[in-house]
This record gives C-alpha cells, sequence and structure tokens, in this order.
C-alpha cells in the first residue's frame, strides 16, 4: 500500500531516493528542501538538486527558512502525510515537525550509526582510514543522528576510494534501502532497535585549516586525508614554481614502494615521500585551473627530484 509522504532533501545524494520512492508508487504530496542560492560567475540563484528534480516531477516545492514557527507546522500538517523521509536537508527539524506524521519521520544517513553522527559521515569515514561505511534509516529524534534504527546496508571502503566515489555508492544504496524501509512502514512490519552506546562518535563539518596535507604523516594516512576531502574541498600543499608558491590541490594518489625526505619529490612519475612511505599522484589541479592528470600537469610543469611539496 503506498504512503503520502513528504521528502525533506537538498543535495545531489538525496535525488535518488526522491525517484525512488516515486518510482514505487509512493505518493510523494511535497518537497521541503534548502532555498536558491546564488552560483557561477553571474552568481545567478541556482535551485538545489532536488528542488530541480521535484519541479521536473510536478511536486509542490516549499523552501522555508525555518520550521520553528507555528505557520510553518500548520502547513506541514495540512499535507496529511503519514511519514516523512529526510536525506541531507540541511535543516534541523524540530520536535513538534518529527509528532506530525502519524507514522513518524524517517532519515537516511551515510553512516553505520552511531560511528559518523553528524554532518560528514563520508569524508570522516575515509580520513580515518575506515574499512566499511553504509547506510541507515532511522526513525527521528530531537537528537543529533540518535533515532532508532530500522535497517542497513554495509559497503566496504577501499584506499582507491574518493569522498566522490563513496558518495555515488552509497546514494542509490540508501535510496533502495529507503524504499524497503517504506514498504516496511505501510505493511506495519518496519522493526526498530536503538542504536548501541558504544562506538558513537561524530563526524563534524570540514573545516578550510584541515585541508593542507601534511606530508610528515605515514602514507596510507596522507592518502586518505587526499581521497576524504576529493574533490571538494580538496586537499591542498604548495610547490615553488618559477620561484613562488603555487597552492596544489591532490584529488586522486595511490601508494608507492619508495621513501625520501617527506614532501620530497622522488621521481618523474610525481612519486611524493611521507613521513613513512610514499604516495604517487594521480590527478591534481591547480588554483583556477580544471583538474587534470598527473601526466598532463607534469607536460606543462617539469618536476626534477628533489622539489619539495610543503
Amino acid at each position: 500500500m503506498p504512503l503520502r509522504l513528504i521528502f525533506m532533501g537538498t543535495p545531489d545524494f538525496a535525488v535518488p531516493t526522491l525517484l525512488e520512492l516515486v518510482a514505487h508508487g509512493h505518493e510523494v504530496v511535497a518537497v521541503y528542501t534548502r532555498a536558491p542560492k546564488p552560483a557561477g560567475r553571474g552568481m545567478k540563484l541556482q535551485l538545489s538538486p532536488v528542488e530541480q528534480e521535484a519541479r521536473r516531477l510536478g511536486i509542490p516545492v516549499l523552501t522555508p527558512t525555518t520550521l520553528k514557527t507555528p505557520e510553518a507546522l500548520e502547513e506541514f500538517r495540512a499535507y496529511n502525510a503519514d511519514a516523512a523521509v529526510v536525506v541531507a536537508y540541511g535543516m534541523i527539524l524540530p520536535q513538534a515537525i518529527l509528532d506530525a506524521p502519524p507514522l513518524g519521520c524517517f532519515n537516511l544517513h551515510a553512516s553505520l550509526l552511531p560511528r559518523w553522527r553528524g554532518a560528514a559521515p563520508i569524508n570522516r569515514a575515509i580520513m580515518a582510514g575506515d574499512a566499511e561505511s553504509g547506510v541507515m534509516v532511522m526513525k527521528m529524534d530531537i537528537g543529533l543522528d540518535t533515532g532508532d534504527v530500522a535497517m542497513a546496508e554495509r559497503l566496504a571502503i577501499s584506499d582507491a576510494m574518493t569522498a566522490a566515489d563513496l558518495h555515488d555508492a552509497l546514494a542509490p544504496l540508501g535510496a533502495d534501502l529507503m524504499v524497503r524501509a517504506m514498504g516496511g512502514l505501510a505493511r506495519g512490519g518496519l522493526q526498530l532497535q536503538k542504536q548501541s552506546e558504544d562506538g558513537v562518535t561524530y563526524a563534524a563539518k570540514i573545516e578550510k585549516a584541515e585541508a593542507r596535507i601534511d606530508w610528515q604523516r605515514p602514507a596510507r594516512e596522507v592518502l586518505r586525508h587526499i581521497h576524504g576531502l576529493s574533490p571538494f574541498p580538496g586537499a591542498w600543499c604548495e610547490i615553488a614554481t618559477d620561484g613562488e608558491p603555487a597552492r596544489i590541490k591532490i584529488l586522486r594518489c595511490e601508494p608507492a614502494k619508495s621513501s625520501g625526505t617527506s614532501g620530497e619529490v622522488l621521481d618523474d612519475r610525481l612519486i611524493i615521500a611521507c613521513g613513512d612511505g610514499a604516495i604517487r599522484i594521480l590527478e591534481l589541479q591547480r588554483a583556477g585551473k580544471a583538474p587534470m592528470k598527473a601526466a598532463d600537469f607534469l607536460r606543462g610543469t617539469p618536476l626534477n627530484a628533489g622539489v619539495r611539496f610543503s
């Protein structure tokens, strides 16, 4: 039996879930998303990815700046939704909103809770060297990702995975999981389990100050730091070109069997020494330029062995 749903989400990660819910016959009566923001060279207002899809599907879109007013609650209740589905919405839901749908509000979170509650679970899992990640559907409460868990799917993280790779793998996995959860909810068979109090960690928002690469760390830590911040905000370092320091973001790399002084270029294939071991840069981006393969970069900026990254 299909459900009447309110969908609340904003970025690309949320789009597959919206599309799958509609494809499986659920009636999405309204979409809540963040308001358009200026973007691009012309600073034109840009609709969120979720709003773009909702408009294409002909679903009413709301972009409130707050959900804490009586008017916002009345508008939310007026849709008479059975439940709300929340995927990376970007706004805190007050208790009155959480209590409004008779079946509750259900969130898709991109981690294996209680590990990595909070804003940046995909980035933090990679940066911490985790062997796996996943997606979970939980019934929301007033806490930060503390609700009872309904369903979960796990996914291995390889050292070759960037944040973009893991994002793109988890988004469809999560969409399928939420569809199954809503199917169980509609049948009255969705089982909930309290989160463990052991192993709680928090995925704090990525700060610009932590994006600089520390070449004195072991090679695997450097690699995971780089991949956890790729493509955004991008882990960066500086090299001297034409006598001036130039900032470079490193987007993808691999382990290399070599060693040397931390930050030193060891050969003509962009192998860089770390505190223990080395990495080989595969893809990078100069300030103001498009991402490029290491080979293309070296054709325009040849680097001799002994040059230092800092």
